[in-house]
């Protein structure tokens, strides 16, 4: 039963690094690496590099059976450079497509976020922390750009389960 809540948990994070991918290529390199005037330090870039720093810190710990969130690389080139920050997307999807460990459900431990304890955790527990962590950032994003003018679908940035939700609120009014 958990390989498959692990293959469905791996798809969703794939599926958000190819929403990613697709960022990188459709916005242009000031709107990657500039900060709207009314939200100073907030860059696509910024966030991007965000997210991966978690995903590589999830697929370094799968090795090793500890994941420190904390011990994140934060290279500055996924800020500043798209068609970067693109490449090393890619790279990071072919290690989740790849990484048998990630299908395994296994217990893992999680260093506590600035502290220095580990709590027990399993792979899938944070295969989903990792995809509501990218979907909080993607809804950030998703402000940056518009106050940058760009258009952004509306359900960038929104999970599955506030979009259900809306449906069936939809669904009721009519």
């Amino acid at each position: 039963m958990h390989s498959i809540c692990n293959a469905e948990l791996i798809r969703l994070n794939v599926g958000w690094l190819h929403d990613a991918l697709q960022l990188a290529g459709a916005v242009d390199d000031a709107a990657w690496s500039t900060s709207p005037v009314v939200l100073p330090g907030q860059r696509v870039g910024s966030h991007i590099r965000h997210i991966l720093d978690f995903h590589d810190c999830l697929l370094d710990g799968t090795a090793s059976g500890r994941i420190n969130y904390d011990a994140r690389g934060r290279d500055e080139r996924v800020t500043a450079d798209r068609r970067f920050a693109a490449k090393k997307i890619q790279r990071m999807i072919r290690s989740f497509d790849n990484d048998a460990r990630l299908r395994e459900e296994c217990g893992v431990l999680v260093r506590a976020e600035g502290g220095e304890d580990w709590l027990p955790s399993t792979i899938s527990r944070e295969l989903q922390a990792l995809s509501s962590h990218t979907i909080h950032h993607f809804a950030l994003i998703a402000v940056i750009l518009r106050l940058h003018g760009i258009f952004v679908d509306p359900e960038f940035g929104v999970s599955a389960s506030t979009l259900r939700y809306q449906a069936a609120r939809f669904a009721e009014a009519a």
